[in-house]
Parts: C-alpha cells; sequence; structure tokens
C-alpha cells in the first residue's frame, strides 16, 4: 500500500492527467440516450442515492468506488455487474461513466469531485460540499468554465415548499424580515450516528491512505473509519449532517450571501466518544440586517427536525417538516395562507428521488439544477465559519475579498 507521500504525488499526477482536453472531453447526451452514472462512496447514504438514482428515467448504472471491499460488494448486490474500483481515480477513465454520485466523507469531497469535472463528468455531489473555505475554492476554480451541471445534495430545496417560500416573500407580505429561527431536535445517542465495526473492517479491506486523503495520518483505526462523523478531521458533526440543509434551503429561498458573522456555543453533553459536539447553538449575522439562528441537540426531539420561522414585521413564514408552508399575519395585517397548517407530528418528506431526477433532467437540458453549486458554497462556508467559531470559542468573520474565515 503506498505511503502518504506517495499517495499525494500520485493525487497531483492524476489531477494533471484528467486536465488535459483530451481526457476531459465529455459525449453529448441525445434525447434518448440513457445515461450512465457511478457513485463514488457506497456507505448508508451512498447506497441511498444510488437506488434514488436507478429510478430515474433512461439511466443506467455502471459502476461503483469505496475505499472498503465490502461496500463494493454491497452496490454490487444493488446492481449486479457494475464495475468497482477500490480508487475513485480508476473509475473516472470509465468511458461509460457520464456524471457520478459523490457520497464519500466530507474530508474527501474535494478530491473526488475537482477529479470528475476534470475528467468531464457532471457530479451530483452530497452536502456539506466541501470541509473548508479551499476545498471550496478549489472546486469552484476547476468548474468555472468546465460547463458541468451540479447539483449539490440539499434536497429540501426540490419540495414544493421552496416554491411557496418564495412566492410569499416576493409578494412582500412577511414586510421587513428581520431573523430566521430554526432547529434540528433528535432524541438518539450520538444523533444515532454510532456505527459497530464489522470483522472485515481491516487493512486488507480498506486502503487506508485513500480514506485518510489529506488530513493528517493516523495508524489504521477500525472506529475512524466507521464512525468518521465522530472526528473533527473528516467531520462538521451535526453543522454539516443538517444543518446544512435547512442553511441551504434559506439561502435559495432569500438569496443570502455567506453571513459576515457567526458565533456558535455548545458541547457534548452524552456522547463521549465523539469530538464534534451533541448540543449546539449557531446565531449568524447577514447583510440587510437579517440574523440566522439554528439550534440542535441530540438529548430531546419535542421540536422535531426541521421546522422553520422567518419573521416579518406584518407576518411570519413557517416551513414545516412535511414540507407545508404558512403564512401567519401580525395582528391589523391580511391572511394569507399558502398551505392548510401542518401536524404538529407530521412526517418529514424525504425529496432525494425528486432531486435526483431534477439532477438528470438538468444533465441532458444542462439547466441550472435545484442546489447549484453556488448555493452549496455559501450553505458550506456558513457551515464551516460555525465549526470554527466553536473550536476558536470566538465569534469569526467572513472576508469576501479573500474568502476566508478571520
Amino acid at each position: 500500500m503506498p505511503n502518504r507521500r506517495t499517495f499525494l504525488t500520485q493525487m497531483a499526477a492524476g489531477a494533471a492527467a484528467v486536465a488535459s482536453p483530451a481526457l476531459a472531453a465529455s459525449r453529448v447526451i441525445g434525447a434518448n440516450d440513457r445515461i450512465g452514472f457511478a457513485l463514488i462512496g457506497g456507505g448508508a447514504r451512498g447506497k441511498e442515492i444510488f437506488r434514488a438514482a436507478m429510478k430515474c428515467k433512461s439511466v443506467e448504472p455502471v459502476a461503483v468506488a469505496d475505499v472498503y471491499t465490502r461496500r463494493l460488494d454491497e452496490v454490487n448486490a444493488i446492481a449486479p455487474g457494475i464495475h468497482t474500483y477500490q480508487d475513485y481515480r480508476k473509475l473516472l477513465e470509465d468511458k461509460a461513466v457520464d456524471v457520478v454520485l459523490i457520497a464519500t466523507p466530507q474530508h474527501q469531497h474535494v478530491l473526488s469531485f475537482v477529479a470528475a469535472i476534470q475528467a468531464g463528468k457532471d457530479v451530483y455531489q452530497e452536502k456539506t460540499l466541501a470541509f473548508n473555505p479551499g476545498h471550496a475554492r478549489r472546486m469552484r476554480q476547476a468548474l468555472n468554465g468546465s460547463g458541468r451541471v451540479v447539483q449539490v445534495g440539499m434536497q429540501m430545496n426540490s419540495g414544493e415548499g421552496l416554491r411557496k417560500a418564495r412566492e410569499i416573500i416576493a409578494s412582500g407580505k412577511l414586510g421587513e424580515l428581520t431573523a430566521v429561527q430554526a432547529h434540528h431536535f433528535r432524541n438518539a445517542p450520538y444523533g444515532g450516528w454510532l456505527r459497530q465495526v464489522p470483522p472485515d473492517c481491516d487493512p486488507q479491506h480498506i486502503d487506508w491512505t485513500l480514506f485518510q486523503a489529506e488530513t493528517k495520518p493516523y495508524p489504521f483505526d477500525p472506529q475512524r473509519y466507521m464512525n468518521w462523523r465522530f472526528y473533527w478531521d473528516y467531520s462538521g458533526g451535526n453543522v454539516f449532517e443538517n444543518m446544512v440543509h435547512q442553511v441551504g434551503f434559506w439561502t435559495a429561498a432569500l438569496d443570502l450571501d455567506v453571513p459576515n458573522m457567526v458565533n456558535m456555543t455548545g458541547g457534548n453533553f452524552r456522547s463521549p466518544q465523539m469530538q464534534v459536539p451533541d448540543t449546539m447553538n449557531v446565531s449568524m449575522s447577514h447583510s440587510g440586517k437579517l440574523i440566522f439562528n439554528w439550534i440542535s441537540m441530540f438529548g430531546n426531539d419535542y421540536f422535531g427536525e426541521t421546522d422553520d420561522y422567518a419573521f416579518g414585521s406584518q407576518g411570519t413564514l413557517i416551513h414545516r417538516q412535511s414540507d407545508h408552508v404558512e403564512f401567519s399575519p401580525q395582528p391589523g395585517h391580511s391572511v394569507h395562507s399558502a398551505a392548510a397548517p401542518a401536524t404538529a407530528d407530521a412526517e418529514y418528506l424525504d425529496f432525494t428521488g425528486r432531486h435526483m431526477q431534477n439532477f438528470f433532467d438538468c444533465v441532458r437540458s444542462r439547466e441550472a439544477t435545484n442546489a447549484p453549486f453556488e448555493i452549496g458554497f455559501r450553505a458550506a462556508v456558513a457551515c464551516q465559519m460555525a465549526i470554527t467559531s466553536y473550536r476558536r470559542q470566538t465569534p469569526v468573520h467572513w472576508d469576501p475579498a479573500t474568502e476566508e474565515i478571520i
């Protein structure tokens, strides 16, 4: 197995190779052509989006890449006969692959995304788009001028709620909007993420160098692999897992830019095996006199996971977890409702299938997706600002000139 220095050298060489015009050329997909898709990252979420893709129109599963041979077997069982690769760079050489779905751990996103774009593939990139601002800039640099289609996996943006919210906001019925409040409450130890280590989770079945990518190197550790969400080297915790969805929704609804300032407080109170917090409060200040607050915990689910509120001088816009949107007027203002109120225990709707179909539709039309790269970029930076604030124990600011957190 190559050592870390060899791996990074190979990565640089590989990126240079796929950047060549000959390799970056991609075929023109006709209206009646089947789109060949591949998956990079065959874990739980990877298999979910792979299955969603298989249900879309005129598509064909071609390949899967994962550092863990168990995952290759699991995805091959879903689509028997597909090509399997432990190294995603080999997958990107497969001429039958038109698009890739990327669902790797978050610290790896930049490597597979940049290489896929340079290889001429359209990309469905699971959230959070980028692990830090430097990764986000590298990804944008690769995308600029490439003509590639990108969908970021913030599937709420393919629900009817976003359209309804935009209609109410555009109508002016909210008046002067000054605050958004969102929350994510879950009563589950470790957020429900704790995984047992299988007997074959060992260096013989896992390419540990590929897994670690550009992070600090450690000796092989099955806990770091199976429970990567617990470690700062690979994860932003629930900020990257769930806050990003709500930030992405309101970024699109209100056309928010990166926050000017973010402050995050909290701690790890019930999940001792995790480095990341299990209880947290995030406050984001945006230009245009807007405050966005988000609170989350794993010790109580009273408020549920995704009910959000936008507060205006003339009324309140509520986006329910069931994708209902309501408008509640302030006293003295006329009543308007975009949807019937949802019950408190309304089911959370997962729009992954619709989001995936939108991606494939845009691959054919070359139009913008429901969650384009720029929305993913802004949401990712906001999330990283929150994590940086928490770890520094101080508010942080965004410098739009240097695109750095200060």
